[in-house]
């Protein structure tokens, strides 16, 4: 019982479920901050730099997240949605012409779907990265190296976001929701990798 931890005084829930309600309101704030979609990158990247600060004792509340995407949005984050938005388009339509039933279809979409996914994983990872804040070419390297020599973490990348699009899937809702436990999943994984032996 020693090891428990004590709750503040006038605390009612302890730091755990305090955490928790602040990542919901965290997902929440980045819900809407995604909205305009070419704010995706910038909005997943400041969710994560405000959760790995709560690992520093800084608040994750939804006044320090709107604090960190205001001091942060610039032409290169915008530019960065840009190219997101634009390679989901491109992966939809080489979708949707693969399920045209055109020669060698089967083949062509499993590819398609392996290079989405993996362009996917380094893209989350990115915004998990503190690069991501100033940086983003250089988010995208060391998140691609990340995802080639933390095949584990990579995994984890595409559960966390295969959870997050079921639990929206079931209930419309959650949505809204859901932006915050995908962001603090992948923060969980670059730390991860972070604190894991020769890394």
């Amino acid at each position: 019982m020693s090891g428990m931890p004590v709750r503040e005084p006038g605390e009612v829930f302890g730091p755990r479920m305090t955490l928790f309600a602040d990542m919901l309101s965290v997902g929440l704030a980045t819900a809407v901050t995604c909205l305009p979609l070419v704010t995706v990158p910038a909005a997943m990247s400041a969710a994560c730099a405000v959760l790995r600060g709560a690992g520093e004792g800084q608040p994750a509340t939804a006044g320090r997240y709107f604090a960190v995407l205001r001091r942060r949005l610039r032409a290169g984050d915008l530019a960065a949605g840009a190219v997101a938005l634009a390679g989901a388009l491109l992966f939809l339509a080489d979708l949707a012409l693969a399920g045209a039933g055109l020669p060698g279809a089967p083949l062509f979409a499993t590819v398609a779907a392996g290079i989405g996914a993996a362009a996917l994983v380094v893209g989350l990872r990115a915004c998990a990265r503190p690069e991501s804040l100033t940086d983003w070419p250089a988010a995208v390297r060391e998140a691609a190296r990340d995802a080639v020599r933390d095949v584990g973490g990579s995994a984890l990348v595409l559960l966390a976001l295969a959870t997050a699009v079921l639990c929206a899937w079931m209930l419309v809702p959650l949505a809204f929701l859901v932006p915050g436990p995908l962001a603090l999943a992948l923060t969980a994984v670059h730390v991860r990798l972070a604190v894991m032996p020769g890394s």
